[in-house]
């Protein structure tokens, strides 16, 4: 396929994605990122640091709707949501100032997880 049919390609399945889908899209985006590094012995600081800054500001956007008052989602989901961004952005500060790679696989899974359930996948 061209690059400039994998860009019309793109565009038109963004366009008639549903919010929930291009959520999942994001974390399982998310997910491979911090995935390449954790497996890629070669994998530089700027590689790691890289996907680290993308799904912080994957889980920042998260807990910021979550708190958002006009958020359509029940307080309990809402709730769920910030707390699960919390542990996400924690777990992704501390691995920005102490880069072990064996423990991007929480955060890999959580995205993973919670993308499937945005799919309706088990």
């Amino acid at each position: 396929m061209s690059n400039a049919a994998a860009q019309a390609y793109a565009r038109v399945a963004q366009a008639t994605s549903s919010p929930r889908d291009t959520e999942a899209q994001a974390l399982l985006m998310a997910a491979n990122k911090l995935q390449a590094v954790m497996t890629n012995p070669d994998a530089t600081f700027e590689q790691a640091s890289a996907a680290l800054v993308f799904n912080r500001k994957l889980w920042t956007i998260f807990l910021t709707e979550a708190q958002r008052d006009e958020n359509p989602q029940p307080l309990d989901v809402r709730q769920n949501i910030a707390n699960i961004a919390v542990f996400v952005l924690s777990q992704t500060a501390a691995l920005q100032i102490s880069l072990q790679r064996e423990h991007f696989r929480p955060l890999i899974d959580i995205n993973r997880n919670i993308a499937a359930g945005l799919c309706g996948r088990p």
